[in-house]
């Protein structure tokens, strides 16, 4: 029997050639899938020149090609799929709780020192948010890109990758910091804050500029870490950040004990603290634990960037469009009135809170279909897409159902005048039912991500605003004003729910057709 050569791919990708003459002793493939299920890997077989006699194998020449793919230690390749998404996403849901924690802890410290501060840092949430925007879009493009090439088992293609992509984050983002720097006092007097204002501006911004690359590591590193299918320590990683930057807050703002009384710099200084504790934290898992980061390489780091920005572009835009629609909706409702205005704030936020669990669900599913379609394993990818789906319906119709009896308590906690929580109660009533259909667009969203189509996820995050919501909202405010609005919201989300599922259908027969 001939000697096995071996030609090593991407990762653990190995390829092996069995040369055999007639005569040797008979050889099965069983040995072979013995191997293989020992290390827990995904086998390919091609044979040529083989013949058969009474089920037996005599070749002259097997080419066997293995696809030793990284071991599948989070189950994204091989675990049962709603096993595998719910372990990703329940970690996902407490990490974005400690984000939603760590902006309201901001604002009720800072509320504390009185209206111009908590008016001041109200006025930098279109810039903070435009910058970050950049990092979400970065991170989109690794965390697809990651997932396939893990999936393909190119485990050093992906650490390379990592690298690359979290270079290009804090260029881009320290690039916009110091042009926010450069123009800090003009910026924010173009968006209307007053004279009085600018200085409080000032005081908060100039710091967060300087600090706010140490966020691009640990969002972008986050991504990375969850394209492996570990939504765990990224979780853990959020909540250090808000632990520390709940502790230092009042600390550096009101100056207790041998802190300094900072007022509302000493906010954002907190928030640079508990941002390189996440650093840190991110660092040490990519390259000690996980070893899914190397250094950059030039001859491959433009190439890696134009894969990393052809994703990441539309996703920040996609991200941005979200923004832009909830302005043009106050815009519609401030004819209705500033109670109206009042009660969609209000109802934005307990939004934020009723649709949580279906943003953690696309932030796994993106990783678990990218390594799916890295592994041609494209109907098991197609699975967990329309499984979400169904789940988005089913989860947020029994939220709906919950909001039926909660929604007049819940009015009045958040507001104390009789009309704004008899609009917000309204709201409640309406828009809360069409939340599953808008999970089936978000699902739709990460899915075309996760197959490297971007533009197609970019044009339905456009759809779903601008196609279908506003234009039914508006439509809705000209036949019955603010409660005609609300139902014209709900209705757009529904229309636009069952396209984005037909679309789906769609796009899954094609890659029937094609893998046939």
């Amino acid at each position: 029997m001939g000697g096995f050569s071996g030609e090593y791919g991407c990762g653990w990708l190995c390829c092996f050639t069995i040369s055999l003459s007639k005569t040797s002793k008979l050889i099965t493939l069983e040995s072979y899938h013995t191997v293989c299920s020992k290390y827990s890997v995904i086998c390919k077989l091609y044979e040529r020149d083989l013949q058969t006699t009474h089920n037996s194998l005599y070749p002259t020449r097997i080419l066997v090609q293995s696809a030793f793919y990284m071991q599948d230690k989070h189950g994204l390749l091989t675990a049962p799929i709603a096993q595998t998404l719910r372990t990703m996403t329940i970690p996902t849901i407490f990490g974005m709780v400690a984000i939603l924690m760590f902006n309201l802890v901001d604002t009720f410290f800072i509320s504390l020192l009185g209206t111009q501060a908590l008016a001041a840092v109200s006025f930098t949430f279109p810039v903070t948010f435009a910058i970050n925007c950049i990092t979400m879009g970065i991170g989109i493009g690794l965390s697809t890109c990651i997932g396939r090439l893990l999936g393909q088992g190119c485990a050093q293609n992906a650490a390379r990758f990592t690298g690359h992509g979290l270079l290009l984050a804090v260029l881009l983002v320290g690039f916009a910091s110091t042009l926010g720097l450069v123009t800090l006092e003009p910026m924010f007097a173009l968006l209307g804050a007053e004279p009085k204002l600018l200085p409080l501006i000032s005081e908060y911004m100039s710091v967060w500029y300087l600090a706010i690359p140490l966020l691009v590591i640990p969002m972008a590193g986050n991504s990375a870490i969850r394209a492996s299918g570990d939504t765990k320590t990224p979780a853990k990683i959020m909540m250090l950040a808000g632990l520390i930057n709940g502790i230092l807050d009042p600390l550096l703002i009101f100056g207790y004990g041998p802190f300094p009384e900072l007022g509302i710099q000493g906010a954002a200084i907190a928030s640079g603290f508990s941002w390189f504790g996440a650093l840190c934290g991110s660092l040490y898992v990519l390259t000690l634990r996980e070893k899914l980061l190397a250094p950059p390489k030039l001859q491959n780091i433009i190439d890696d960037w134009k894969q990393i920005l052809t994703i990441g572009t539309p996703a920040a835009l996609s991200n941005a469009l979200n923004p832009l629609a909830g302005a043009i909706i106050m815009m519609m409702l401030a004819k209705q009135g500033t109670e109206a205005v009042a009660a969609y704030g209000a109802a934005q936020r307990i939004e934020s809170i009723l649709i949580i669990v279906l943003m953690s669900l696309t932030s796994a599913l993106t990783p678990f279909m990218a390594q799916n379609f890295g592994a041609n394993n494209p109907q098991r990818s197609f699975k967990a897409l329309f499984l979400s789906m169904r789940f988005a319906l089913l989860f947020q119709g029994l939220v709906f159902l919950m909001m039926v009896p909660l929604s007049i308590p819940l009015a009045a906690l958040f507001s104390q005048e009789e009309s704004v929580r008899g609009i917000l109660w309204h709201y409640l009533l309406v828009v809360p039912f069409s939340y599953g259909f808008q999970g089936i667009v978000m699902m739709l969203i990460s899915g075309m991500n996760a197959m490297h189509q971007p533009l197609k996820a970019f044009q339905w995050s456009f759809m779903r605003l601008f196609v279908f919501t506003l234009p039914f909202a508006w439509i809705g405010s000209q036949i019955n004003g603010v409660e005609g609005l609300f139902i014209g919201l709900a209705l757009g989300n529904i229309i636009g729910g069952i396209s984005g599922y037909c679309f789906a259908l769609r796009v899954r027969a094609q890659a029937d057709e094609r893998f046939e």
